[in-house]
This record gives C-alpha cells, sequence and structure tokens, in this order.
C-alpha cells in the first residue's frame, strides 16, 4: 500500500469517526442512535418514540442497514454494543399489526425474509456485536439479539428471554428457529419454541444462550468490555453424553423429534398449526443446513400468517392490549389504593390475599371469624411462594417480604384506613348485606366494599348501604393465582370513580378485568351454567362421563365439563343454579337428578368423593367413579358422535353470550370473548365465541338451536339478537 492510499485509508476513517461520534440522534424521527466512544467501541441505542416499550418494525430495516455500512467503513471500530434506550425493557418482540395488512402468504413471507437479511448482516460484522439486555427480551428481539455474537444480562427480575410466537399461531420468523437450537441445543429450544417459555436472566446464561449476568449499573460497560475482548461466543451449546446421543446423531435426532410431536399432539390436539409447522422447520435446518431452515422458516410464517387460528389469536393479542388502555368508566380516574382488606380465609380469600400482596405489592389484612381461617389463608399464601422458592424463582428473603404484607384479624382492628375491601364469604345475601354495613362502620367514607359473589347481584348486596356508590362486584375465579380474568360489576348506583379505582386494583393484581352489567350469574357463569347443565343432560341420557369430557378437551376446552364440575366443587354448582333459575328463568334448571350426588356427599375434588376417583389416585388421569352411574340410574352406552356431542353443549352457551350482549351485560363482543378465554378456558384459536359465531354464521347457529328446541324444548330458544343477525347475514366483528 502506497503512502497516498494509507494516507486516504486514514483520512476516510477520521471521516467516518466524526460521522459516527456526531450521529447521537441520526434524524430526529430515528428509532436508532449511533455513538462511538473513546475506547473505539460504537453503542447503538434503541428507542422508538412514542412507545412504552421498544418494538420492531419492518421499516426499521433501512434505519438498521444504514448504521451497518457506516460501521464498515470505518476501521478504527473494535466493537459494537446494542443497547435499549428505554428504561425496564430491551425489545420486547416484533410490531405485529404489520402482519394484518399482508393480503397473501408470500406477502408475510416477504416481511419475515427481510428480517433474516438484515439480522445476518449484523451477524457478518467482523467486529464483535454484544447484545447488552435489561428488561424483557422477547420475540423478535431476541432474534435480534442472538443475530449478535454475544449477549450480556442484567440480574434484574424484568429480564426474560423468550420466543412467544406460538402463543400468537406462529412461529419466529428471523432466524430464531435455526439461531435458538445451535445456541443452546436442539431440546431446548424446542421446549422453549414450543411452549413460548421465557427464561429468567440466571437461566439463560446456564443454558448458553447469555455469555455473562450483571447488575444493570454495570451493564453497558460489562457489554464494552466484552466488545473489546474480541472474543465471539461458542457456537456449541454446553451437552452432557446423554445430550449429545440424542442431538448429534440421526437416531437421536429422531427421538427427540418424535417425542416432542407425540407430546404436542397430546397437549394441542391437532387444533393449533403453528408447533408441527416448528418442528418441521427446526428439522430442516438441523437435517440440511442454515440456509434450507431460514427458507423454510419464512414460507413457514407467511403460510402461518393466513391461518384462521393466528388470526383468531392475534385478535385476542390485540383486544387484551387495547382493553389495558381503558379504565373501564370512560373518563374517570382511580383513586390510589394503598391497603386492602379481605374478608373470609377460605381458598378464594386465600387466593385473593396472596396476589395482593406478591403481585400488587399491597399491604392487606385478612380477617375471619376464626383464627383457623385465617392460619388457611396465610399457609395457603406460603405455600405458593415456597414454590417459587424451591425452584428457584424466588429468594427466601423476598418470600419473607411478601408474607410480611400479609396480616390476619378476627375483628375490625387495622381497618380505619383500608382503601379497598374484598369480600369473599359464603353465597348469603344477607351475610354479605351485614358485611357491607360493617365495613362502612370500620372503614372510612371512601373505602369500596368489592363482593367475590359469583351470582349474586351487586345492586342486591348494595341495598342497605349508606354509600352503595362504594359498592362494587369483583368476581375472581378459581385457583385466584392461576386464572386471569376477574369481571367487575357496577350495579346502577356504583360511581365511576369506583369502576376505574377497582379495574385499576385488578390490573395491578396482574389480572385482565372486563366491565360487565349487574344481574344474576353476570356473564361468565351465565353461559357457564348452561354448558355444563347440557353436559349433565346428555349425561343423564347415558352418554359416558370420559367420552363427554374428552370431546370437549379434544374441541378446545382445558378440561371436560364434567371434570369442571368437580373442580369446581358439585355443591357450588347446586347453590348457583337456584339463583340464576330464580332470575334468569327455566333455561338455568339444573337436572333434579343431581340432588342425589349432594345427598350422596359427592361436592367434587375437595371431598374426594364426586364424578371421578380421588382416593388413592394422587397423581395423574383420574378414572372416573362407576358408581355414579348407579346413584344416577343410567347405563353408560356411547351413542352420540363427538361433533354432536361439541354442538350441544357449546350452542347454549353461544346462544346466551348473544343475549348478555343483547342485554348490555357485556358491553361488547370484544368482552365477551376475552371474558370467555381468560374464565372458562373457551378454545382461543377460536377466538371466543363471538368469533366463532362469525366463522360458522349466525345462520348456522341459528338452524342448529331451533333443531334443539324441535327436540329438547325452550332452553335452547334463540335470543332475538342472532335471530336478526342470521336474517341480515351480520358479524359481530368487520
Amino acid at each position: 500500500m502506497t503512502k497516498e492510499q494509507k494516507a486516504n485509508k486514514q483520512s476516510s476513517a477520521v471521516e467516518a469517526t466524526e460521522q459516527l461520534s456526531s450521529e447521537q440522534n441520526s434524524t430526529p424521527t430515528s428509532s436508532f442512535s449511533l455513538q462511538l466512544r473513546d475506547d473505539q467501541v460504537a453503542v447503538i441505542t434503541m428507542d422508538v418514540a412514542g412507545e412504552r416499550m421498544n418494538v420492531l418494525k419492518a421499516t426499521f430495516a433501512e434505519e438498521i442497514r444504514t448504521m451497518l455500512a457506516e460501521l464498515k467503513q470505518n476501521s478504527s471500530v473494535k466493537g459494537v454494543v446494542l443497547i435499549s434506550g428505554k428504561s425496564d425493557s430491551f425489545i420486547a418482540g416484533a410490531d405485529i399489526s404489520m402482519l394484518d395488512g399482508c393480503k397473501t402468504a408470500a406477502e408475510a413471507e416477504e416481511i419475515a425474509r427481510l428480517g433474516q437479511q438484515v439480522f445476518a448482516e449484523i451477524e457478518q460484522l467482523k467486529v464483535p456485536v454484544v447484545a447488552a439486555i435489561h428488561g424483557p427480551c422477547l420475540g423478535g428481539g431476541l432474534e435480534l439479539a442472538m443475530a449478535c455474537h454475544s449477549r450480556i444480562v442484567s440480574d434484574d427480575a424484568k429480564t426474560v428471554l423468550g420466543l412467544p410466537e406460538v402463543q400468537l399461531g406462529l412461529l419466529p420468523g428471523s432466524g430464531g428457529t435455526q439461531r435458538l437450537p445451535r445456541l443452546v441445543g436442539l431440546q431446548k429450544a424446542l421446549d422453549m419454541i414450543l411452549t413460548g417459555k421465557q427464561l429468567r436472566a440466571k437461566q439463560a446464561v446456564k443454558a448458553g444462550l447469555a455469555q455473562a449476568m450483571v447488575p444493570n449499573s454495570i451493564l453497558l460497560e460489562a457489554a464494552v468490555e466484552q466488545a473489546l475482548a474480541g472474543k465471539k461466543a461458542a457456537a456449541e451449546p454446553k451437552l452432557n453424553l446423554i445430550g449429545k446421543l440424542l442431538e448429534k446423531t440421526g437416531p437421536g435426532r429422531g427421538i427427540v423429534f418424535d417425542q416432542a410431536k407425540k407430546q404436542t399432539l397430546s397437549k394441542t390436539h391437532g387444533n393449533y398449526p403453528a408447533p408441527l409447522k416448528i418442528l418441521e422447520v427446526i428439522r430442516a435446518g438441523i437435517d440440511k443446513g442454515m440456509q434450507a431452515g431460514l427458507n423454510a422458516e419464512a414460507k413457514a410464517f407467511g403460510e402461518l400468517c393466513m391461518t384462521p387460528e393466528s388470526k383468531a389469536l392475534r385478535s385476542l393479542f390485540f383486544a387484551t392490549t387495547e382493553m389495558k388502555k381503558e379504565s373501564g368508566a370512560g373518563n374517570a380516574k382511580p383513586n390510589t389504593v394503598k391497603k386492602v382488606a379481605v374478608l373470609g380465609g377460605g381458598l378464594m380469600g386465600g387466593g385473593i390475599a396472596s396476589v395482593t400482596a406478591t403481585k400488587a405489592g399491597l399491604p392487606v389484612r385478612i380477617k375471619d371469624i376464626q383464627h383457623q381461617g385465617i392460619a388457611n389463608a396465610l399457609r395457603y399464601a406460603y405455600q405458593l411462594l415456597d414454590k417459587k422458592v424451591k425452584r428457584r424463582f424466588m429468594r427466601s428473603s423476598e418470600l419473607q417480604k411478601q408474607m410480611a404484607l400479609m396480616t390476619g384479624t378476627t375483628d375490625y382492628s387495622g381497618f380505619h384506613d383500608v382503601d379497598m375491601v374484598v369480600e369473599a364469604v359464603f353465597e348469603d345475601l344477607e351475610l354479605k348485606q351485614t358485611m357491607v354495613a360493617d365495613i362502612e362502620q370500620h372503614c372510612h367514607e371512601q373505602t369500596i366494599f368489592a363482593s367475590n359473589t359469583s351470582s349474586l347481584p351487586i345492586g342486591q348486596i348494595a341495598a342497605k348501604a349508606k354509600r352503595p356508590e362504594n359498592v362494587i362486584g369483583l368476581h375472581y375465579f378459581s385457583p385466584v393465582d392461576k386464572m386471569p380474568l376477574v369481571e367487575v360489576i357496577a350495579h346502577k348506583d356504583t360511581s365511576a370513580e369506583t369502576i376505574a379505582t377497582t379495574v385499576a386494583f385488578a390490573r395491578k393484581q396482574g389480572k385482565t378485568p372486563i366491565v360487565v352489567k349487574d344481574g344474576a350469574g353476570f356473564y361468565v357463569n351465565r353461559i357457564l351454567a348452561l354448558y355444563m347443565n347440557e353436559a349433565a343432560q346428555i349425561l343423564l341420557q347415558g352418554e359416558p362421563i370420559e367420552k363427554l369430557d374428552k370431546a370437549l378437551v379434544k374441541f378446545g376446552f382445558p378440561v371436560g365439563p364434567i371434570t369442571l364440575l368437580d373442580e369446581v366443587g358439585i355443591d357450588v354448582g347446586a347453590k348457583i343454579g337456584p339463583i340464576l333459575q330464580g332470575e334468569l328463568g327455566e333455561r338455568f334448571a339444573a337436572p333434579a337428578a343431581f340432588d342425589k350426588l349432594l345427598a350422596d356427599g359427592r361436592k367434587g375434588k375437595k371431598s374426594e368423593k364426586g364424578f371421578y376417583l380421588y382416593k388413592g389416585n394422587s397423581k395423574g388421569k383420574k378414572p372416573v367413579d362407576p358408581s355414579v352411574y348407579t346413584l344416577l340410574g343410567i347405563q353408560p352406552v356411547a351413542k352420540m358422535s363427538q361433533s354432536e356431542i361439541v354442538q350441544r353443549t357449546t350452542a347454549q352457551m353461544l346462544n346466551e353470550a348473544v343475549r348478555c350482549l343483547e342485554e348490555g351485560v357485556i358491553a361488547s363482543a370484544r368482552d365477551g370473548d376475552i371474558g370467555a378465554i381468560f374464565g372458562i378456558g373457551f378454545p382461543p384459536f377460536l377466538g371466543g365465541p363471538f368469533l366463532y359465531i362469525d366463522t360458522m354464521g349466525a345462520a348456522t347457529l341459528v338452524a342448529q338451536l331451533q333443531g334443539y328446541e324441535k327436540q329438547f324444548g325452550n332452553r335452547f330458544t334463540p335470543c332475538e339478537l342472532l335471530l336478526s343477525m342470521a336474517e341480515d347475514n351480520e358479524r359481530f366483528y368487520p
């Protein structure tokens, strides 16, 4: 090289350095800024304006490519660090809304290919590229991080890494299906991609997905140090001898894929196409190489994007995201809740107290008439936390800290400064009215009284209240720590501030609240009761219990209706039934034969005596108790097809959902779909009752109902709204 050439090269490098240093914000609207430090490490900061979290958009490709071109021109750059400008997140994923603009699989495939190409350019940079990860690093965010040469993670509890695309009926489309198995091994990658499982920082390091974990305060410097070290992370995952036999040999990999397929089908029952596509795509990359895998990935991404299952799951995602921005009461602002009390130390009370302390982080006072009730509630909360400690999700010190937020009392001491009281006592109207009066006496004037009743109208509970504007329903589902939905029920005098405060409080507990109109059973229990009743009617006709349950599980429910009755409690159903029948009519009448179950002491799982056998069957699938057939006077013989069972049990549920919309019990089809999916496990891939009716057509459902009406009577009479929609060929969604 001549002196002139050397001088030109040095001059170019200086110019490039000056350009990089001055480009802390390339353009006013740029989501990326580039800064060259004195140690010659280039720091790329991603900070999408107007968004709480960073999300990747197809339009960012050009920005990233421009920066990469500048980096390649500057020979003085020794390394690159990619970091987020957000205070508590890295990259939450890709902007899914761009997929809704795709009219064909080819258009969606092109989006995937663009992501693959940009990430490949990052991977091909000759200097080390390090992702400095703090907070959620999910979906496209993790795909971007995996294209970097190494990853440093903060030790913060918010830091999680995962590929949740399967939960939207998709697969990772920007190289995730190919890079993750190469980093963490085939089995670990399958577990993560097929379930959407997220790894915490420590788990990510152990799995080989990240190279180090450091406090967030030194995250940037640790990443810079990694970049200056000039090392690229080892491409080979850490495997023991059995792991090597399974993943490094053809027969071994065959066993892994076969087992994964078998387990996937046992969980999804073939209702979700994405998991099977994921298996195909990962196998293509392992058997035929990276490029073949990427091609298969992009093609499958495009195909899945067009499936009705993915469209339904994406619709659910957008609906819940939209709902998080709503107060539930127009422009009303929530008041601050600083202290909470729970009345009743039973299973529900213990669960409510637990999520209040552990999720909302609020002090909670548990009142029960007996010390044993308080002890049970505290024990329940402790057991939930102790599981996390044993699995190393939580430190013992954090367990103690959260348990310290929960205290108990048998009187109303410590209630004077409580902002919200959640009542979880027996379904007895007089008792609940007494509770309202006690709270009005012992708490301040703004204290909200929220009843966890599952069926009693809130207006009746508030009938004798001095401050009825503070009384509201807050209906949780069991088990409280797992079920995501709560119904917020406003009666005619509930104030907008009370509604907004209750909705905000439920969200703080990690729940998805829907606001529903007051009335017996509200929304979820109304549609659930008719579904359960019809399953019971089919059982009394002689259909075997296991066949009934299996049909609905295969349809997409998490458990069958008879199993659910055992789980909820046959006695609970017996209490709710007459309330619903009295308020809403004869279509809610439960089969009289079921009285025999309670007379025989069968309450379900809690009494270890119901439709299934519990004693001596602590683990695994429970067998049906054959004596229940004798008790009910049934000779079990399978006569109905699976589709007939599904159609008849769901027809009334769908009809009642529409009737609830007609009566204004729910504000929208969107709320009804979210309530059914999160409250009773209506198959998510169908999008909820209303989207499902749109798919089948209102006229089809009306024809089914009218056929059953002729056969079984008025309980199947279609509601007016459904009839008019069928006549006008209307839909609930555009």
